[in-house]
């Protein structure tokens, strides 16, 4: 029987290419050999496709991160021949909808949400709206936009400190500035800025940074145990050091948090896997409140997906592992 053709895209034109990479590292180490027969395709950062050797080392080492260099054989999506395409892309043009919109286009079936639900689901702005009339709690927020900038602070200045400021369309926490103070607000939007049009400003929740894995099963999403995520280091928030270079945060499966609460907001991030129409996988982020408030603060459509990454971990603990996670994504996105 020949074995499934299935291409592990890896890298784009985002700022979170060397994340991606070091997830499609993760997947074609533990990618079932005996049903599938991987593929690597690479994105370069000036969008380039490309068709690297599927042993690339794409890991971290020593602190460096992984890139997909230029010199590769060049190639198109019209071009590659395979059954399913595993995107495990972040960011601009991985996550956006903009990949998938093209996947769309040429009839090649792929993992994951769709166009609109990946559009929505990156948009941090759009995606809060359409959770709060969802009745899902959100952080009090404000949009900033460039040509608007001076009434859009001074909205922003209702807010109660301290605040977060991230760009509304990006990830893996680049960008994102923790503002004690309001001189610092200024400089932390121009951070912002430089990696998307739009800025979000947020209201800091006091309180547990809690996760949960929704996967598709059988076409219905089902949720993992709820996560906690713990800094060991000096870092005030999840920044991007703390997810990928330092190893100062640790993931604590089951979140020490009351049951009910853990029910609760698995049954919420399956709501907003809904709410969003999104297929395949998604790592819904949450606060746990000190007062006992289940606050969403955002999803991700394709979350990090190294062996050691939350979504795989999360699933792990409820009893699937690695590899047959990424075969019941493979299989479920070949049935739809």
């Amino acid at each position: 029987m020949a074995k499934i053709k299935v291409g592990i895209v890896a890298g784009g034109a985002s700022s979170e290419h060397e994340v991606s990479c070091i997830s499609a590292s993760g997947v074609l180490a533990a990618i079932d050999r005996t049903k599938f027969e991987p593929i690597l395709i690479g994105i370069t950062k000036s969008g380039q496709w490309v068709l690297p050797p599927v042993n690339l080392d794409l890991s971290v080492k020593g602190g460096a991160l992984p890139t997909i260099s230029d010199a590769h054989p060049h190639t198109s999506l019209n071009a590659i021949a395979v059954d399913l395409l595993f995107p495990v892309l972040h960011g601009t043009y991985g996550e956006d909808g903009a990949f998938q919109a093209e996947c769309e286009k040429a009839g090649v079936r792929y993992v994951g949400s769709g166009v609109q639900a990946s559009a929505d689901g990156m948009d941090k702005w759009i995606s809060k709206g359409i959770f709060t009339r969802h009745g899902l709690a959100v952080a009090q927020g404000v949009i900033i936009h460039r040509e608007s900038i001076s009434e859009d602070i001074a909205a922003a200045k209702k807010l109660t400190l301290p605040i977060f400021v991230k760009p509304a369309s990006g990830g893996s926490s680049r960008g994102t500035s923790k503002v004690k103070n309001w001189d610092q607000l200024e400089s932390a939007i121009n951070e912002a800025f430089a990696f998307d049009e739009k800025v979000l400003v947020e209201s800091g929740i006091i309180g547990k940074e809690v996760e949960c894995a929704v996967l598709e099963v059988d076409g219905a999403p089902k949720a993992s145990p709820v996560g906690e995520i713990r800094f060991v280091g000096g870092h005030e928030f999840y920044d991007f050091e703390a997810k990928y270079l330092d190893n100062s945060t640790q993931l604590i499966i089951p979140a020490e948090i009351p049951a009910e609460a853990a029910t609760n907001i698995q049954a919420s991030a399956i709501a907003a896997f809904n709410a969003l129409g999104c297929k395949g996988l998604a790592r819904v982020d949450f606060f746990y409140s000190d007062k006992g408030e289940i606050i969403i603060n955002e999803i991700n459509t394709m979350p990090g997906f190294t062996a050691t990454s939350a979504f795989p971990k999360m699933w792990s603990a409820g009893g699937v592992n690695y590899t047959e996670l990424i075969t019941r994504l493979i299989e479920e996105a070949l049935n739809n």
